[in-house]
């Protein structure tokens, strides 16, 4: 495998990453285990949940699964910590200290660990100032407890405020930024992945398929899939994604793909993959077969006719489908 530095750290990531998203949920225990022991065993070292995701189930299976096969030393476990985990409690969530401090025990103790090795802000907060979140991150690392930041869902400007105050008072900074990244949604190429390349962030996109739209299953003769199950509940955002312009363009995008003699998310996740100033796409498995076919996208060559075609169809810095509004979207953890 090709393994790639995750910025300017020095570590070697696989160039897939394995989301834990669906482990404890929607994927039980014992299959999520075997996804996790297939995963690394393909050569995947790199590894992504949250604190959000099952509310700490997710955690707890996938600090479970490594215990269980002895691999925890061989792998990059990275976790993210910003939602609220007692909707009750006004102070168990966001970016402050105190909650920064409070969860990444928690996540430890569900991730059978004596370290973190990316603690990674799950969405930027405006009310609580940069610093309180970095001297609470800068704290965790001296302590042993965590190796490397990161942000997720940063604008630009303010992953440069936060390098800016890194420097200015001297603490450890972002190693690297986690965007929404698709074909569907590239505005991050104006501005995230040129700041990204220049100050040596590492770019690790969520929902390279779309959330699933990039399958081939939504198609404009059927619309919603019966058996969808990623936007369950979330109609209206559903509705805003399945724009006019998706349905014209999804046609072409599967026949390029069957040209190729792969899957539609073979190709999405290929050309994510390949992608200038990309590090490692995070694929959310929720199958076995799932797993199997993510791993097959890394043999997937794109020529420079086939990056010209999905430029065409999917232009560059653009959005056909607006697949993540931080404001708007039902993925913000608040």
């Amino acid at each position: 495998m090709d393994y790639r530095a995750l910025g300017r750290t020095g570590v070697q990531v696989s160039p897939l990453c394995l989301g834990c998203l669906n482990f404890g949920g929607k994927t039980d225990e014992k299959t999520s285990w075997q996804i996790i022991d297939r995963a690394i065993d393909a050569g995947i070292n790199y590894i992504d949940t949250a604190n959000i995701y099952g509310r700490g189930r997710s955690e707890e299976v996938t600090g479970g699964a490594l215990k269980r096969n002895g691999r925890r030393d061989r792998v990059v476990l990275a976790t993210k910590v910003h939602g609220a985990m007692d909707d009750a409690d006004p102070n168990a969530r966001g970016n402050s200290r105190r909650h920064i401090i409070a969860q990444c025990e928690a996540s430890l103790r569900r991730l059978q660990t004596d370290y973190i090795d990316l603690y990674q802000i799950h969405r930027p907060q405006i009310d609580v100032p940069v610093d309180e979140t970095l001297r609470a991150l800068d704290d965790l690392i001296h302590a042993g407890k965590v190796r490397y930041a990161g942000s997720s869902c940063f604008a630009a400007w303010e992953l440069m405020e936060s390098l800016a105050i890194s420097r200015e008072l001297g603490l450890n900074r972002f190693v690297c930024e986690q965007p929404a990244y698709n074909l569907l949604d590239r505005r991050i190429e104006r501005e995230v992945i040129p700041f990204a390349r220049t100050h040596g962030f590492a770019v690790i996109p969520w929902s390279p398929l779309g959330g699933g739209l990039l399958t081939g299953r939504y198609r404009a003769e059927t619309r919603r899939p019966a058996d969808a199950k990623r936007f369950a509940g979330e109609d209206g955002y559903l509705d805003s994604i399945l724009t006019d312009a998706f349905f014209e363009r999804i046609g072409p995008f599967c026949e390029l793909a069957r040209a190729k003699n792969c899957t539609p998310s073979q190709l999405a996740l290929a050309w994510c993959a390949q992608q200038p100033g990309v590090t490692s796409p995070i694929i959310g498995p929720r199958t076995m077969e799932h797993l199997e076919e993510h791993l097959q996208a890394l043999t997937i060559t794109l020529s420079a006719e086939d990056h010209a075609e999905l430029d065409r169809l999917f232009p560059r810095g653009g959005a056909v489908s607006p697949f993540f509004d931080r404001d708007l979207s039902p993925h913000v953890y608040r």
